[in-house]
């Protein structure tokens, strides 16, 4: 793991972690097309305000049970000052099938499913794996499987970034898991 440590300038996470590229590094330029046929560029987004990146594989049972809160965040900050996109593993005509089953309406990318460069340059080794990066391009929240601490902070930035008063993303009857690894 050295090795892969070195190569992204020793920016991934300690030893006992999955590696992902942590808060407090640069995070990569990446260009993807979007289901829709548009193109996605991060330079872009960043332009107009912080990114939320999801990375995701369709046939990950952490990456279904997080899809809906990821959801629900767009839901209610979408019209915020920030991007939310969800990065697939996976091709176009299986993409498509889950979002419409999970009612994913924030944009969704296709990472190249022969080389997968977005997912490579993000040290990914597993999924789902989120990023908040700032506008600045600085990565400030990492969060690899399902963390509620972590999407809960993001929730946060994704409010404070649109101006808008936090709103309860969770509700009181939903067993909420803590921790699902990816």
């Amino acid at each position: 793991m050295r090795w892969l440590s070195n190569l992204f300038g020793g920016k991934l996470s300690g030893e006992n972690k999955i590696a992902a590229l942590t808060p407090g590094t640069r995070a990569p330029q990446f260009e993807l097309p979007a289901i829709d046929g548009s193109e996605f560029s991060l330079q872009d987004a960043l332009a107009r305000g912080p990114v939320l990146a999801v990375f995701f594989k369709i046939s990950c049972p952490t990456c279904q049970y997080s899809a809906p809160f990821f959801q629900r965040l767009y839901g209610a900050y979408g019209n915020a000052k920030f991007t939310v996109v969800g990065i697939s593993q996976n091709d176009m005509h299986d993409t498509a099938a889950f979002i419409q089953k999970f009612g994913v309406t924030f944009p969704v990318l296709l990472d190249d499913t022969r080389t997968y460069p977005a997912s490579n340059a993000y040290g990914l080794t597993n999924v789902p794996t989120s990023f908040w990066i700032a506008e600045d391009g600085e990565i400030e929240i990492t969060s690899v499987g399902w963390a509620r601490r972590e999407f809960e902070q993001m929730a946060a930035k994704a409010a404070a970034a649109g101006q808008i008063p936090p709103i309860a993303l969770f509700q009181r009857s939903e067993q909420i898991a803590d921790f699902r690894a990816g």
